[in-house]
This record gives C-alpha cells, sequence and structure tokens, in this order.
C-alpha cells in the first residue's frame, strides 16, 4: 500500500468497527445496557487498532484536518450503508444534499490555495 492510499483503507476498517460500536446495539434494545456498553468498549479497541494507524502513517503524506476530513467523508459513506442495510432504515434525499455539501467542504480543504 502507498503512503496515500493506507491511511484510507486503514480509516475505513477502522470507520466500519466504529460504526457497529456505536449504532450496531440499536437492534438489540432489550439487551442490558451496561452489556451493550461493555460490548461496544470491545468492538471501539478493534477501531482503534486501525484508526491510530491510518493517523500514525497518514500524517506523513496528509495534514492533521485532512486526516479528520477524510475520516469524516469516510464515516458517512460507511454510516450510510450501516443504515441502511444493518438498520433498514430508509436514505432521503435529504441526506445526500447534506453529503454533498461535506464533499463542497472537502474541496476547500484540500485545494491548494
Amino acid at each position: 500500500m502507498t503512503k496515500f492510499i493506507a491511511p484510507i483503507i486503514l480509516l475505513t476498517i477502522s470507520n466500519i468497527f466504529m460504526t457497529f460500536a456505536w449504532y450496531g446495539h440499536l437492534k438489540f434494545k432489550s439487551s442490558a445496557l451496561w452489556l451493550v456498553i461493555l460490548v461496544s468498549w470491545g468492538i471501539a479497541l478493534f477501531e482503534y487498532c486501525f484508526q491510530v494507524p491510518a493517523n500514525r502513517i497518514g500524517h506523513e503524506v496528509y495534514n492533521a484536518v485532512q486526516l479528520k476530513t477524510m475520516q469524516e467523508v469516510i464515516t458517512l459513506i460507511v454510516f450510510s450503508f450501516f443504515s441502511v442495510l444493518y438498520l433498514k432504515e430508509e436514505f432521503r434525499w435529504n441526506y445526500l444534499v447534506g453529503f454533498a455539501l461535506i464533499i463542497l467542504a472537502v474541496f476547500f480543504i484540500f485545494k491548494k490555495w
């Protein structure tokens, strides 16, 4: 993996774990809160195992703001698939418009001015 691509792949894997840690328990509302907190923390450990290297490797070619911006865009993409496929929620047109505006922010952050 190149130093440009590796952070993107690692951030994507990290976000998959993060999304399950933060929102996966919504399908198990009858489970005790303390239990879902422990399970979520266990899943989050794997998130950190990918997030920290992604930022360490990525900071060699991207600045911190660019890394954070990539992470947010990846989070939105991963969460969109998660909410539709796992939680069976509807993806609405206004979500797409909001995400497009965030993508516009990416342009301003990554543009060399």
